[in-house]
């Protein structure tokens, strides 16, 4: 099975077959097929590409709904820590934090669903990140929290002094502020 379970309701690790040889590799990074088989039917319309250097931390972040986004996520070159909160009112997971590193070499990528709020700083000299999302995206629809939320603690694996953070994300509100209307359906 490709998929790993987090243990937060829907969010999901994709773990590629990779084929290598003394030649190098070969994997499917994405199989529309391999998904609907494993009961996961998105149809992605968008893709994205950062490329940031060490210490860049970017989040966490989320569209309003009727804009929001199902993201994968995934690193091309170097090493990020994923991070995500769940948003979604009525969630056994509500508040909870869940952070992995994607990298090139471990090619693991990050299924989140909508009513995530989403970041991921860098822990390498550079990190190259690409993401699929299933809707468009909306200027007007952003919506997120501040990263270093008193009552989320959440690491970032890198030394906060050191983050290299957006003006407009350092003036984000905390969860407890944040106004949205995720809710979770069982």
């Amino acid at each position: 099975m490709p998929f790993i379970e987090t243990g937060i309701p829907d969010l999901l690790i994709y773990e590629p077959k990779v084929h290598g040889d003394h030649r190098g590799y070969f994997f499917e990074s994405y199989n529309a097929q391999t998904f609907r088989d494993e009961g996961v039917d998105i149809q992605f319309v968008q893709d994205n590409q950062a490329r940031s250097t060490y210490g860049v931390l970017r989040g966490l972040h989320f569209q309003h709904e009727p804009h929001a986004q199902t993201k994968l996520i995934r690193a091309l070159e170097g090493r990020i820590l994923d991070v995500v909160v769940d948003i979604r009112k009525g969630s056994p997971a509500f508040g909870k934090v869940y952070s992995i590193e994607l990298s090139a070499e471990n090619k693991r990528q990050l299924l989140v669903p909508k009513g995530f709020a989403h970041g991921y700083s860098v822990l390498s000299d550079t990190a190259e990140v690409m993401y699929k999302v299933d809707n468009l995206y909306h200027k007007a629809s952003e919506g997120g929290i501040i990263y270093n939320d008193p009552g989320l603690q959440i690491d970032w694996g890198i030394p906060l002094g050191d983050a290299k953070i957006s003006d407009k994300d350092l003036v984000l509100p905390t969860l407890e502020d944040c106004v949205h209307h995720f809710v979770f359906n069982p």
